[in-house]
């Protein structure tokens, strides 16, 4: 591993901002509120997410929050209009995003691994915030709730696209449907959660994993690894996997990091591999076109039986 120096951390009023050697940490710090989000910890999140994936020194991401919660929702502490558009200033709806989306959103580009340390309750926005982070670790106390449909409300930041790849259709359905808390151990054992641990484990074994990654793997590889794992897997074919690996390697293997890994191997000694993304990413990456954000708007039409007004969602 090669010592280099990250950009200045950011400084955030709801969040802790700390890097470390390589690892930045991104911890939820509104421990009174348990981590509730409003819009203020919204855009610090992802602009928290934009630093790190934009510092090429940083190797890995651990998220957890502070005190007893990782992070218990929205703040709802505005009562039962806090999701009404008018008293929640959201605007039209051609000009809304879900503000959880842009969380997930930005962590689902990420190019850096994102290791979610879950030290206590995960309800709402703080379980789907979870659903594209890479690993997941959770404290043998930890619970994980989508809670929605209790609220009267559907999933948010894109969890019905993130959970059933996790989990399958027919658990997501039944923990989306239902709304239950899930205690971590049956999480684990559904797939969404790699280890359960201890609650004074959970930390350090996040940070030995991140470590890991650091000390033996080429920060470059690994961040197109992520992006291939999250876009290629869902594809319909093998086909699309086959393709991008094929451009990747061929690119990769004609630069300075492969040679160095090789040579590392066979000299018996840790790799020291100068590589980051962006400024060395490999020819072809990315390889996707990243779509635009579109309202889904509704619109009148009259049925055609009846002839009475139905209203349908389309996409304009």
């Amino acid at each position: 591993m090669t010592s280099s120096i990250s950009a200045p951390a950011p400084a955030y009023r709801h969040l802790e901002y700390l890097v470390d050697d390589g690892i930045v940490t991104i911890a939820l710090n509104r421990p009174e509120q348990m981590n509730t989000v409003g819009p203020d910890m919204r855009d610090e999140l992802v602009a928290a997410f934009v630093a790190a994936d934009e510092d090429p020194e940083v190797r890995a991401i651990v998220v957890t929050g502070r005190g007893r919660a990782f992070c218990a929702g929205a703040d709802v502490s505005g009562g039962a209009r806090t999701f009404h558009a008018e008293s929640a200033g959201w605007g039209p709806v051609e000009e809304f995003r879900d503000g959880g989306g842009r969380i997930t959103m930005q962590i689902f580009r990420s190019t850096k691994p994102v290791i979610g340390a879950v030290n206590g309750v995960a309800a709402g926005l703080g379980a789907t915030m979870l659903l594209p982070m890479d690993i997941l670790l959770a404290a043998e106390t930890a619970r994980i709730g989508f809670v929605f449909a209790r609220r009267g409300l559907v999933p948010e930041a894109c969890s019905t696209w993130f959970l059933p790849r996790r989990v399958g259709i027919s658990r997501a359905a039944e923990w989306l449907y239902t709304g239950r808390m899930i205690p971590a151990a049956d999480a684990a054992a559904a797939g969404l959660i790699g280890r359960v641990l201890p609650a004074d484990e959970l930390l350090p074994a996040a940070y030995a994993l991140a470590r890991e990654i650091a000390d033996n793997s080429a920060p470059v590889a690994v961040g197109v690894i992520r992006q291939m794992i999250w876009r290629v897997s869902g594809a319909e074919h093998p086909m699309a996997a086959h393709r991008v690996d094929s451009a990747m390697n061929h690119a990769l293997g004609q630069g300075p990091d492969v040679a160095e890994g090789i040579q590392a191997f066979l000299d018996k000694r840790p790799p020291e591999f100068t590589g980051r993304l962006p400024s060395d990413a490999p020819a072809g990456f990315p390889w996707w076109d990243e779509p635009e954000f579109v309202p889904v708007l509704p619109r009148q039409e009259q049925h055609p039986t009846t002839g009475s007004d139905i209203s349908e969602v389309t996409q304009p």
